[in-house]
């Protein structure tokens, strides 16, 4: 029986040192999407779009001053030419009809640019000028009444349809004489509102181009070229994320840019940190793979001198060699998972009716805890409390928690310090407790923080936290929880187990990176 159990022990030894091995790392380099993307630039980058954006914004606005402007341009251009007919209104008023021949007459209009001058005042219209052959009134325009709206219709209806038609324009004339009323050819007035629309273009490119152009800098020196340096310091990372050089300096700045800059080192301060830790794990997931094929074998070794000295009639022998199995007999399965537990493989749990009583003089024999020994231990568990737990899983929490604690207590210089591991358990709400307390330093408060994470939730000084991450993995596979404790004076650690079955929750992310990692 032992020797089937030791060639089981060295059964597919090669085959599981070779799935520890790690990739090489040329083949992640290939992969790496860093090394494609480093060096590429967008062809319509953020640059142009900034510059493309501000130039149609102070178009947009130039164009929403404008209708106003050509409205308001319209309107003091007919005011002016109002201003000019009324002094040759109030000319002709004046002057008798002898003195104002034809030839006058018609030099006047000329100058004036109208076809018809007329007076109105007390009721009564008095033509002053006429040319021979006027041309059909096609608009009617009072400044009098004209409202903001209908300017800004009108300089856009003689913009696109002014051309060679004649517009009737009536007026106030300042000097009291009356109204002003004139008709005129308004091709002149669209001419004049083209060429000042063609100046306010000219103006708005000007304005934009300068104001583009000053933007464009400004934000390429404020946005465009530190986001193209954390761009390209992310590139960097990405490809050598172990580097510390990869990690970017902040450059001081105390904007959005600044407290990016700094999420940015403190992230991947955090990455490399993490990595090297993952990659320590690859290098003990290798190591322990190699070390564990040598355990095993002489573990098989052990057990079949154990089988020896079972055959000797000594009562003393009697009374130890079952214990001493029972110790290699887990040894070896905890040998046996450490593999299992490198790829992620941990064996669902087994569970049994076990009684708790009898566990923890298990852990008292195994952990050596003598009644004359430096630690005292209490197994306070009812003779008659069960668990339904898989035994050798089990077994292995509770000999984590006591483990720790023994080996804190056991390094206290001073003789008068008690020094005491007790082990309780009830039950509470369909649930089985048990508790694990000892009258030590109690955990340190650096610790706590990440309690059951691989690395860094160990309780003693030097230790990697890897039992306490297995534990609790033991025992959210049973359903259950594990916590510690805000008591004093010690440490005291709390495990749940559900009476019967129920659904496992998912296991921890740090836990399972770290099985991930292991698997390479």
């Amino acid at each position: 029986m032992s020797e089937g159990r030791s060639d089981e022990i060295s059964d597919n030894v090669s085959t599981e040192q070779e799935e520890t091995a790690l990739p090489p790392s040329a083949a992640t380099q290939a992969d790496n999407p860093a090394t494609r993307l480093q060096g590429r630039r967008p062809a319509f980058g953020l640059s142009s779009k900034l510059l493309l954006l501000t130039i149609l914004f102070v178009m947009l606005s130039e164009i929403l001053i404008f209708v106003p402007s050509i409205s308001k341009f319209r309107v003091d251009w007919l005011v002016r030419k109002l201003e000019v007919a009324e002094v040759a209104a109030l000319i002709y008023s004046k002057a008798s009809t002898d003195l104002m021949d034809e030839k006058l007459e018609a030099e006047l209009l000329e100058r004036l640019d109208v076809q018809t001058l007329a007076l109105r005042s007390d009721g009564q219209r008095r033509l002053l000028a006429m040319v021979d052959m006027p041309g059909q009134i096609n608009r009617d325009d009072d400044i009098r009444s004209m409202r903001p709206t209908q300017t800004v219709l009108a300089a856009f209806d003689t913009l696109l349809w002014g051309e060679g038609r004649t517009i009737r324009v009536v007026g106030q004339s300042k000097n009291g004489i009356g109204l002003i009323e004139m008709v005129f050819d308004e091709t002149p007035l669209r001419n004049a509102m083209i060429a000042f629309s063609i100046n306010i273009l000219l103006l708005s490119l000007a304005i934009s181009a300068m104001t583009a152009g000053l933007v464009y800098l400004s934000l390429r020196a404020l946005l465009v070229r530190p986001i193209l340096r954390l761009l390209g310091n992310m590139a960097r990372f990405t490809a050598d994320p172990e580097d510390a050089n990869a990690v970017i300096k902040p450059s001081g700045r105390h904007d959005e840019i600044g407290m990016t800059e700094q999420q940015l080192s403190a992230m991947e301060m955090i990455l490399a940190q993490t990595l090297q830790k993952q990659r320590r794990l690859a290098d003990l997931g290798l190591a322990v793979s190699k070390i564990n094929h040598d355990l095993r074998n002489i573990l098989a070794s052990a057990q079949l001198f154990s089988d020896r000295l079972s055959m000797l009639d000594d009562p003393t022998v009697q009374r130890v060699v079952p214990k001493i199995m029972g110790a290699l007999d887990r040894a070896v399965d905890y040998s046996g998972a450490v593999l299992s537990y490198g790829k992620a493989q941990e064996a669902p749990p087994e569970k049994r009716l076990l009684r708790l009583h009898q566990v923890g003089e298990d852990l008292r024999d195994f952990l050596d805890l003598q009644p004359d020994g430096r630690v005292t231990f209490i197994n306070d568990i009812p003779d008659s409390m069960e668990a339904y737990a898989d035994p050798g899983q089990l077994f292995r929490v509770l000999m984590n928690l006591c483990r720790n604690a023994a080996d804190v207590m056991r390094n206290e210089a001073e003789c008068s310090v008690i020094c005491r591991l007790e082990l309780r358990a009830f039950e509470e709400d369909n649930e089985t407790v048990i508790e694990v307390s000892d009258s030590g330093p109690g955990v340190p408060e650096r610790a706590k923080a990440a309690l059951f994470k691989p690395f860094q939730g160990s309780v003693r000084s030097g230790g990697t936290g890897l039992g306490l991450a297995i534990s609790a993995e033991l025992v959210r596979a049973h359903g259950g929880t594990i916590r510690l404790l805000d008591r004093a004076p010690g440490a005291h650690f709390e495990v749940r187990l559900p009476k019967e079955d129920r659904p496992a929750p998912k296991k921890n992310a740090p836990v399972q990176a770290v099985q991930k990692i292991l698997s390479l």
